[in-house]
């Protein structure tokens, strides 16, 4: 299942995001990634959380993100769960033209069974196609 943590920026997202991840770890003890652009937040996080930094990849659109994702979760195989933060600086591309990859990252989701939790900032409404995703 793919999740998405929409608004403006300052609204949040972030802090839920990490409480999420903290939480769905020391309660049940859930396997997961916690992917940022910056490591301003790893700390915050619990340390049996893995903690990617995506800016030290060479993620520069829609299909690099794609395999990137591809290959965390072909290394884990009991990962339950991708939390992605700061999404938009992460992917580079304007949301509108992301569509294709939501697609794809629903039929990873399912296909792989791996949880994904995408915090998106933006000022504009969300395009239909994320409608559906956000909670």
């Amino acid at each position: 299942m793919v999740s998405i943590l929409f608004g403006s920026k300052g609204m949040g997202k972030s802090r839920r995001l990490i409480e999420m991840a903290n939480d769905a770890y020391t309660q049940r003890g859930e396997n997961s990634v916690f992917i940022d652009n910056d490591d301003d937040r790893m700390y915050l996080l619990d340390r049996g959380i893995r903690f990617i930094n995506a800016s030290e990849y060479t993620i520069d659109g829609p299909k690099m993100f794609s395999g990137f994702i591809s290959g965390i979760a072909a290394q884990d195989f009991d990962l339950q769960r991708i939390y992605i933060n700061s999404f938009m600086k992460i992917v580079k591309h304007p949301v509108e033209s992301l569509e294709l990859m939501f697609c794809f990252l629903s039929e990873f989701s399912d296909r792989m069974s791996v949880d994904l939790v995408i915090s998106i900032s933006s000022e504009d409404e969300p395009p239909e196609f994320l409608r559906a995703f956000i909670i």
